[in-house]
């Protein structure tokens, strides 16, 4: 584990700034999704739902081929911006643009995708940014020619900034980029004041090398929600999990400390699926949190509960989504408020609409 101390004026906003939409892409016949099609959509459209209900508008990335079956399946009243264009994956969470508060406003951000280290095709994912949502932006938007994934990076109301060391480090993302570096980067292009790099814990079945959004999430009141494996201590999984809780502990000793129990899902052919609760939405006053019919849901959203007293807990049936070893944070990019341009906003809060 490695800390880094400073002090800067720009800011990424963490999760639970105020919203005004949650980006998300459409999973449909030629994508991974083909096997689970019907469950899948039927998660996207439980969670459009709670997107709306929290306040926020949707902006859907689709191919033009879907919109109808999208029309046929997303109430007309729910607030959904249907983007045509084209995309490789549904993981939005990973290429779609980070929001940074600057004095002139809120500001995209836009770092380079390349597939969690040349592991898929991302050549479409990686344009999106450029090509659909620089447009829709009230400030320009900036690029950096650096490898970033928005699932590998977490942030407080402190600017205290998390990530892994197995991601990160992977020399297919960055080349031997050290961490001194990728301290100077979050710096100076995420304004963090602080960067913690933690050096344990992952799930097998993980196609990010270890994004900290399936491992400790931050919450607004001083607490830190951790991916643990206390309730199985025989799971191969316990010895990472129980290092990272130290290393949180050793790293945030004032913070309150909120250890999700873990499931163990395979899929069919007997794999490990890396289920992980941690990978919730803040989404305004609400936690759009993933259960996977499993028997820890239960004790996973008494423990979501208490970290955060003052949300509303929304429980989505996520079992489908983790067949293709991802979950509710993953397929999701929240945009915090005034960020899109007003009309565009506008235009969405009319139903479903197509721009």
């Amino acid at each position: 584990m490695a800390s880094f101390q400073h002090q800067s004026a720009l800011t990424l906003l963490p999760e639970w700034a105020e919203q005004e939409a949650v980006i998300l892409a459409w999973p449909h016949s030629d994508t991974d999704w083909q096997p689970w099609l019907d469950e899948v959509q039927s998660t996207y459209i439980s969670l459009i739902q709670a997107i709306n209900e929290s306040g926020c508008v949707v902006l859907l990335l689709c191919r033009e081929s879907e919109l109808g079956i999208i029309k046929s399946l997303v109430p007309y009243r729910n607030k959904v911006l249907c983007i045509p264009c084209d995309y490789n994956d549904t993981w939005v969470r990973d290429y779609a643009f980070l929001t940074c508060e600057s004095e002139n406003g809120n500001v995209p951000v836009n770092f380079q995708f390349n597939g969690w280290g040349q592991k898929f095709d991302a050549s479409k994912d990686t344009m999106i940014n450029e090509g659909v949502f620089a447009q829709l932006c009230q400030n320009p938007m900036q690029h950096f020619d650096i490898v970033l994934e928005g699932g590998a990076i977490e942030i407080d109301q402190n600017q205290h900034l998390i990530s892994t060391q197995s991601c990160l480090f992977n020399p297919l993302r960055n080349g031997n980029m050290s961490g001194q570096e990728y301290d100077n980067l979050f710096h100076g292009k995420l304004g963090a004041e602080k960067t913690t790099l933690f050096a344990d814990g992952h799930l097998e079945g993980d196609d990010t090398d270890g994004h900290i959004d399936t491992l400790v999430r931050f919450t607004p009141l001083h607490g830190l929600v951790i991916q643990s494996a206390n309730n199985c201590p025989e799971d191969n999984h316990f010895p990472g999990l129980f290092k990272l809780v130290q290393a949180c502990q050793q790293t945030f000793p004032t913070h309150a400390i909120y250890e999700l129990p873990l499931p163990n899902m395979k899929n069919a052919e007997g794999e490990r699926l890396p289920a992980s609760y941690a990978n919730f939405l803040i989404c305004n006053q609400s936690v759009l949190f993933p259960v996977y019919q499993q028997s820890e849901d239960a004790l996973a959203l008494e423990v979501i509960q208490n970290a955060f007293p003052n949300h509303r807990i929304v429980a989505i049936n996520c079992a489908p989504l983790v067949q293709q070893f991802g979950s509710l944070h993953c397929i999701t990019m929240q945009v915090p408020s005034n960020t899109i341009t007003s009309d565009i906003i506008e235009l969405a809060r009319d139903g479903v609409a197509v721009l």
